[in-house]
């Protein structure tokens, strides 16, 4: 199965964004892929926000008048996708390392997307550990890097890759 995958991610239709993709820390070939063939054409949210919104990433709420309450996680939209995520953002929890491999894939990319993935990595794995010792629920810190992990994949496919 993985040979064929690595097949299919190979095509000239996919390639490139593929590449991309796997360019973030924790996120491989089969994530990529599942991401580009689930949605398809991601300018179709226009934010971030509503990207994550489609995944189910972002918090309920339960508001009347002066009362703001926000609560888990909506879990609407793509459970595959978001389930994914969760699990691509367990990388997160120890520090990157520059492996070997991640600079090789790395290698001969635009200098932004590089620049880019490695912006994603620092931000996510600090947002971890502050969610850690704030909060000290693994999970639901996990859950919250899976959201922001999921606005660089929106900044990536976008083109909206800032650094």
């Amino acid at each position: 199965m993985d040979k064929q995958i690595n097949q299919v991610a190979a095509q000239e239709r996919y390639k490139d964004e593929i590449s991309s993709l796997r360019r973030l820390n924790g996120v491989g070939t089969l994530t990529a892929l599942a991401l580009r063939c689930e949605v398809g054409d991601f300018r179709r949210f226009p934010t971030a926000r509503s990207f994550m919104a489609f995944l189910g990433l972002v918090p309920s709420e339960h508001s009347s008048s002066n009362t703001i309450r926000r609560g888990s996680i909506t879990k609407t939209g793509n459970n595959y996708l978001r389930r994914l995520l969760v699990e691509s953002s367990w990388k997160f929890v120890s520090r990157e390392k520059n492996s070997g491999t991640l600079r090789k894939q790395r290698e001969g990319l635009d200098h932004r997307l590089v620049e880019y993935a490695k912006k994603a990595s620092r931000r996510l794995h600090s947002r971890y550990h502050r969610l850690c010792f704030s909060r000290g629920n693994r999970r639901i810190a996990v859950t919250a890097v899976a959201r922001e992990l999921s606005g660089f994949v929106w900044g990536i496919m976008t083109g909206h890759v800032a650094i």
